[in-house]
């Protein structure tokens, strides 16, 4: 008996998913679109007291983050120290430096802010969960993947900032660098270490719910996302931008991937490194986390109904790494079956 084809709404999701596509990405465009003809409903003037709820959510973000980091996974990838270095400036130093290179095409009116909102994205901690599942699926090296996504986002907690007060008017200087400090250490670093600290405990409780966890992180971030698109769009702070304006945007987030991949690329092959290690390289040192971004865009540009076009960029960027890198992956990984020895069967003597 021929079996029946699944049902329309499950080919879809399985078709969004070959394309690198999932709920979240569709929900961050939804929201994006509920605050452009409901700006009134997340905006500072609404009832609802969004800014208590998001950065609660914050704080639990990183908590549940850290109690899924153990001191043993760490420990087992800090051995190979040239690939960590060659991630963590390709992270922190390469991306920033490609940010510098392009501000003299951003002279324009409103081109500063724009570019602003790109370098915010260059100074970001590169992902964790995306980090590990592409190197996994390209067949890299999954333990150094782990160590070097876990320390760039710890890293970032401490260089964003500093990368963002240096190069950009985030509104955070003389005494606002001391709130700054206390609100990452509130919202960011306490959480963060209890759990750490708290890992050897309740481990099994977040391996456990981690997909819960996982949802956790990703509707926090969609609160974020609407609550700073909200407030731009009821400042008109969109309205000097056309659609060809916002294209031209998603193209050069394109590019900035596939040069930084390139880049980086290059660089781990003139090092000599196996290609377990080469995968680790690439897949850690050009992803951008949109969790540090949301919460730092928030953190940094304070008060400011600008917020949203400072995201705009990583969410591109975001929608973009995770299409390109998903087809990279998956087709570092069918390199690596191609090359696996096929294994030999010896026949037992009778």
């Amino acid at each position: 008996m021929t079996p029946s084809p699944p049902p329309a709404p499950n080919r879809l999701v399985a078709l969004l998913a070959r394309a690198g596509l999932d709920w979240f990405l569709l929900a961050l465009l939804g929201v994006v679109a509920l605050a452009y003809f409901a700006p009134g409903l997340g905006s500072k003037a609404s009832p609802v007291p969004w800014h208590d709820i998001t950065t609660v959510g914050v704080a639990l973000v990183f908590f549940f983050y850290g109690l899924k980091l153990s001191f043993e996974k760490l420990r087992d990838g800090m051995r190979n120290w040239k690939l960590h270095t060659l991630v963590q400036l390709s992270t922190f130093v390469l991306f920033p430096a490609l940010a510098l290179l392009v501000r003299p095409f951003f002279g324009a009116e409103g081109g500063e802010m724009l570019w602003q909102s790109i370098f915010f994205l260059c100074a970001l901690p590169s992902t964790v969960s995306t980090s590990v599942v592409m190197v996994s699926i390209a067949g890299g090296n999954l333990p150094a993947a782990i160590f070097n996504a876990s320390i760039s986002s710890l890293l970032g907690i401490v260089l964003t900032p500093l990368l963002c007060s240096l190069f950009l008017h985030t509104g955070t200087g003389g005494g606002q660098l001391w709130s700054l400090g206390v609100q990452l250490l509130w919202q960011v670093v306490l959480p963060v270490g209890a759990g750490v600290l708290l890992n050897s405990r309740f481990h099994a409780f977040a391996d456990r719910h981690k997909a819960a966890l996982r949802v956790f992180d990703q509707v926090t971030i969609l609160l974020i996302v609407f609550t700073a698109f909200c407030d731009s769009f009821a400042d008109g702070i969109f309205s000097r931008y056309r659609p060809a304006d916002v294209f031209k945007l998603g193209a050069g987030m394109v590019a900035l991937y596939l040069v930084a991949f390139a880049v980086i690329w290059g660089l781990s092959r003139a090092l000599k490194f196996p290609r377990a290690d080469q995968a680790v390289a690439v897949f850690c040192g050009s992803k951008k986390s949109l969790v540090h971004g949301s919460v730092m865009a928030s953190l940094l540009f304070p008060a400011s109904a600008a917020t949203g076009l400072i995201l705009l960029p990583l969410m591109l960027y975001h929608a973009l790494q995770i299409i390109m890198a998903s087809s990279m992956a998956q087709y570092l990984g069918r390199q690596v079956v191609a090359v696996e020895p096929e294994p030999v069967t010896v026949a037992r003597a009778r």
